[in-house]
């Protein structure tokens, strides 16, 4: 919905939000039909919340459109990455196979808006540096407004599947070097600007992600 509101349903966006929208309920029915069959969740306190979440709804803000395909280069990498090391940490063989799958669908779609950005900092590279400095100084993942999801993180964290240092290791740090964020030439004064607080950012993630560690 957040796509659509800020792009359109018009041509080639349409096309592929209907695409992304798909293959991302495949992703959650996948995922619930095994949690249900193997009894790993209670179905009804599962049923309960995704009609809560859902009909709450996400809220983007008031992101511009480079901000958006800043946020979801971001959040779709580390959705592959958690989707990963989930299926690692099962010690279940069918939920590795399956999370692998899934995680290869999550790959194709950050390498798309991964594109988009990579083209964006061709056409309007000081725009797209103050978009990528904001969303990596703001990032959260979409699930923040669900019920317990700092517990959940914290969990998730203690068990290595996504921390400060998975998210700055393996996030942020491949994207913006596939960018070429610290080579980039030809940014006004704002870029440079953005650019220089963007790398402050960085290292305090950084040093965060090592404090987490230790």
């Amino acid at each position: 919905r957040e796509i659509a509101t800020r792009f359109s349903r018009d041509g080639a966006w349409g096309t592929w939000i209907g695409q992304w929208t798909a293959e991302e309920g495949r992703h959650s029915i996948a995922l619930r039909d095994y949690l249900v069959v193997t009894r790993g969740v209670d179905p009804v306190a599962l049923e309960r919340l995704r009609m809560e979440h859902t009909v709450a709804g996400y809220d983007a803000g008031d992101r511009s459109a480079l901000s958006v395909l800043a946020y979801v280069s971001f959040q779709e990498l580390a959705t592959r990455v958690s989707h990963r090391n989930t299926g690692r940490a099962s010690g279940c063989p069918l939920a590795d196979q399956l999370l692998a799958r899934i995680a290869a669908d999550e790959n194709l779609h950050m390498a798309f808006y991964r594109n988009l950005m990579a083209a964006a900092l061709d056409i309007a590279p000081d725009d797209a540096m103050v978009a990528i400095r904001d969303e990596v100084i703001n990032f959260a993942m979409p699930g923040l407004g669900m019920a317990d999801f700092a517990q959940n993180a914290h969990t998730s964290a203690k068990a290595g599947i996504y921390d400060l240092r998975i998210h700055h290791d393996d996030i942020v740090q491949p994207l913006l070097r596939q960018w070429g964020i610290w080579e980039l030439e030809g940014l006004d004064a704002d870029g440079e600007a953005a650019r220089d607080q963007l790398a402050a950012a960085v290292a305090a993630l950084d040093a965060e992600a090592t404090r987490f560690v230790e």
